[in-house]
């Protein structure tokens, strides 16, 4: 990403929170959907493994981080329906849930990703839908974690910015930190290695490229960045329900695959215009066809699959191709694993 793109981002991250303060929720929403747009498109673009149980990763790190923020101060204010933390203390609970969650979820990427990025095609798609309602409904019956009438997060302090700000901040820092990280990934052996794997993986493995490696590397990049989201989604909304939130592969789960559709998968600016454009219709929608916004998402999801089936950057590299360089993807369908 060149300078200027940074600074108008970072500036546009800054300016627009302060000429509409009301908003702060929906924006940091906006950039949490960036995290999951970025992740999904590691494997999903970059790789070509089309994964529908990336919500896993995420409802693990939510899980994690909320169990670690309880416990670490149990019987600090016991007796409350909701614990109450001094500013410190909400700190440093939150900080070694985050960690925790991705210590988590990137041992389970590498556990479950020997094993199931094995498969091929369709096979590795159903797994991965399978992982993501397994965990919902194990989730359900585990009292632990509040089973199926879920769990309530640490309040927020006083001596520290409203929830809305702290998260904003949080998930924009996040966004901007997945972008660095991602690019200077892509423009490395990583990235060159990804591209190989989704051109054609056999011709990779012929040329001596350890593919199971990288693609369980890929998956635990994606699983690290997702279990960052999961768990400040969580403290952002308050309340973790294991089928509606932690897990929730209807909503989440299928955003994180339409916004890196939409914008291009298989670039880095594409998922991130593809979570802005996205997101804002689906507040839209939400706002003006109350009733019917199910019904307008769903018809936006045709018309992304139907008439950008390349996405916005493959859209914009295809007639301006001296400006945005190539198409998104140049595989063909014989080519894809």
């Amino acid at each position: 990403m060149s300078a200027p793109a940074w600074a108008g981002l970072i500036i546009a991250g800054i300016v627009v929170p302060l000429l509409f303060p009301h908003y702060m929720t929906v924006f940091a929403f906006a950039w949490c959907m960036v995290v999951l747009a970025l992740s999904w498109d590691i494997c999903g673009g970059q790789m070509g493994y089309n994964s529908f149980g990336n919500i896993f990763f995420f409802g693990v790190g939510m899980y994690t981080c909320a169990v670690v923020q309880r416990d670490l101060w149990h019987g600090v204010a016991s007796g409350q329906a909701q614990l109450v933390l001094t500013a410190p203390q909400y700190l440093i609970g939150l900080g070694l849930g985050l960690v925790a969650g991705v210590v988590a979820a990137v041992a389970l990427a590498w556990l479950l990703g020997s094993q199931i990025l094995g498969m091929r095609g369709h096979y590795f798609a159903i797994c991965t839908l399978g992982l993501g309602i397994a965990a919902g409904e194990i989730a359900t019956g585990v009292d632990f974690i509040g089973a199926g009438s879920g769990m309530v997060t640490p309040l927020m302090p006083a001596g520290l910015p409203g929830k809305e700000v702290f998260y904003y901040v949080f998930f924009m820092l996040l966004a901007l930190f997945a972008l660095w990280l991602l690019s200077r990934l892509y423009a490395g052996r990583f990235g060159l290695a990804l591209n190989a794997i989704r051109d054609n993986e056999d011709k990779a493995e012929a040329m001596g490229l350890p593919t199971v490696a990288y693609k369980t590397t890929a998956w635990a990049v994606s699983a690290a960045l997702l279990a960052l989201a999961g768990g400040g989604v969580g403290n952002l909304i308050g309340f973790i329900d294991p089928i509606d939130v932690a897990f929730a592969g209807a909503s989440f789960g299928v955003w994180m695959i339409l916004m890196a559709i939409l914008g291009g998968k298989g670039t880095l600016w594409g998922p991130l215009i593809g979570a802005f454009l996205f997101y804002a219709a689906k507040e839209i929608t939400w706002t003006y066809f109350l009733g019917w916004q199910r019904v307008m998402l769903g018809a936006l999801i045709v018309v992304i699959v139907v008439f950008f089936p390349e996405g916005i950057m493959g859209w914009l590299r295809e007639r301006f191709p001296a400006r945005f360089g190539d198409t998104s993807e140049t595989t063909t369908s014989e080519d894809r694993p």
